[in-house]
């Protein structure tokens, strides 16, 4: 469902949110975002946790899968039936802010409390000097590469720029493997085309507010996508291939490279052990400009709780050390949390360092109404360009499409 679809419906059933059914006495109904099949076990711990140290609240939690998260809070609004709490993606925030769903959460804030908080994945979460959320997940992303494919293919070291990475493609292709794995469908298609476009010096917005999308630099991140599927460098069949089809095909050992985030360490060490790999910086573009992606997703309070004391009771648990790193340690994402941060596990781990050396050059998703569409906008055009279309009229109609969206 589109964002501006999900507003429209959003502002027919406001008026239910006051008919909303009473919550049971000290009860916290949490809609909970499923990342893995940790996920679950993970939240259950919790609840029986958190209840026996908290006498008189329980915890209901609901397990939703990410692909229909949005359309399950969606409907929920509506019906006045929404959770207490819910983990949802940062991005949609401003729009949950804008219809005044979100409860600030400023006056349960402390500032020790708003202390344990790396602010890079906190700000986010700031909208107009208030706080509506809480980093519940971050990550970042950054490039994996195939040892033994590298040194088959007479490799030293991993490229530090995109030429370099399409000479290496060539060599790998060249021994019978993916050079390149490329993501062309579903869940941030468009991401995969930004970390090119930031290294060819364009932003998602210009500064002017319109859409990056018809500068030259997005051009030429294009052309360069295009050329490497046309010459053979990726896999084939790239726009049938979503991010965990690519990342399958690295973990049997058949791709070379690709980029995504820290969360296939824990799962090539569970699924592919004997898989030699590294974790290197996203290339850089001619002028030395690189960028990653960085992403939260927030845990927020809705407004029309009727149990928001213990509601907070609840997040300030679950923004602890010690259960932040259960956590992000099972689902093998990036610390939010400052003493977290200086654990033995993040210190030492060679994958985690390489993930947040990269943090300083991060960029989030634009904190704009309208994004999920002008996101889905550049993911069909660059679908379009991967299966043969001409990159330049290709991105001309993207950007007039994600600027007329942007001027609603």
């Amino acid at each position: 469902m589109s964002l501006a679809k999900w507003t429209v419906g959003l502002l027919a059933g406001m008026s239910m949110l006051a008919l909303a059914a009473p919550a049971d006495a000290g009860e916290v109904r949490v809609t909970v975002a499923e990342y893995s099949a940790k996920t679950g076990p993970y939240f259950e711990a919790v609840k029986k946790e958190f209840e026996a140290a908290n006498p008189g609240i329980t915890i209901k939690y609901e397990v939703v899968p990410w692909d229909v998260l949005l359309q399950k809070l969606t409907t929920d609004i509506t019906a006045g039936t929404n959770a207490d709490l819910s983990i949802i993606g940062t991005r949609w925030l401003i729009d949950f802010v804008q219809q005044n769903v979100a409860e600030p959460l400023d006056s349960y804030i402390k500032p020790e409390f708003k202390d344990r908080f790396i602010d890079t994945f906190l700000s986010p979460s700031i909208m107009d000097g208030h706080t509506y959320g809480l980093p519940i997940a971050a990550s970042a992303r950054a490039m994996y590469y195939n040892k033994e494919l590298f040194e088959k293919a007479g490799i030293a070291k991993p490229p530090a720029t995109w030429t370099e990475l399409q000479e290496d493609a060539r060599k790998i292709k060249a021994v019978g493997a993916f050079g390149y794995g490329l993501q062309g469908k579903e869940i941030e298609t468009d991401v995969y085309y930004y970390y090119a476009m930031w290294s060819f010096g364009t932003e998602i917005l210009n500064k002017d507010g319109t859409s990056g999308l018809g500068t030259p630099g997005a051009l030429e991140a294009a052309k360069l996508y295009k050329s490497m599927i046309d010459e053979g460098l990726t896999e084939p069949g790239v726009t049938s291939n979503n991010r965990e089809d690519v990342q399958n095909l690295f973990k049997q050992g058949k791709v070379g490279m690709m980029i995504t985030a820290p969360f296939l360490s824990n799962q090539i060490k569970e699924e592919a052990p004997n898989l030699k790999y590294g974790v290197a910086a996203i290339p850089a573009g001619p002028t030395g400009a690189r960028g990653t992606y960085g992403v939260t997703d927030s845990i927020i309070m809705f407004k029309n709780s009727k149990n928001k004391d213990e509601a907070w009771k609840l997040l300030d648990f679950l923004f602890t050390k010690e259960q932040r790193a259960k956590f992000t340690q099972g689902e093998g994402f990036l610390p939010v949390n400052k003493e977290e941060a200086k654990m033995d596990y993040y210190v030492n781990n060679a994958d985690l360092a390489a993930f947040t050396a990269l943090l300083p050059d991060a960029r989030f998703a634009p904190v704009i109404p309208g994004w999920e569409e002008i996101a889905q906008i550049t993911s069909d055009a660059m679908q379009k360009i991967y299966l043969g279309g001409d990159p330049e009229a290709g991105l001309k109609d993207a950007a007039a499409k994600a600027n007329a969206v942007l001027k609603k």
